[in-house]
């Protein structure tokens, strides 16, 4: 698996397979939808999903999305604020970039090298695996549209 979640050319039926998750069209559809979106919540998943193979419920599309978490199919969000996001991109230690007025989310690769925000000064005797850095502030739309700063002077 790469850093960008793509998993080359498994199939989503092969990968519910592999991780012991039954495979039915509606959780195929689902980790489609996950992968092919951007950090959707779980009703545009819905959506999604219903448009792949019609009817699909809300409770299915939770529980699915509640499996392929446990089993590290797709990872879950969530930013401050912000209702639950899902995406496809697993299996490395990535951040975010969530935008404080249109809540826009976007994928940042860790630092490289001594990083004192990712090392906890004492891990109280917990066995660190993962660092989760969620970086705030103003999408480039955002910053368009927003009215000039007054400066002071």
């Amino acid at each position: 698996m790469t850093a960008s979640g793509n998993r080359g050319t498994t199939t989503a039926a092969e990968e519910l397979r592999a991780a012991g998750l039954r495979v039915t069209a509606a959780r195929v559809a689902i980790l489609d939808t996950v992968r092919a979106g951007d950090h959707l919540g779980v009703d545009a998943i819905a959506e999604g999903a219903r448009e792949r193979v019609g009817h699909v419920s809300l409770q299915a599309v939770y529980e699915a999305l509640h499996a392929m978490t446990g089993k590290g199919i797709v990872r879950r969000i969530e930013p401050a604020g912000s209702p639950a996001r899902f995406e496809g991109r697993v299996g490395d230690n990535h951040h975010h970039l969530v935008c404080r007025s249109c809540g826009a989310v976007a994928d940042v690769d860790c630092a490289v090298g001594n990083s004192p925000c990712l090392e906890p000064i004492s891990d109280a005797g917990f066995l660190v695996d993962e660092a989760d850095v969620t970086f705030w502030g103003l999408c480039p739309a955002c910053r368009e549209a927003a009215p000039p700063r007054q400066t002071a002077g």
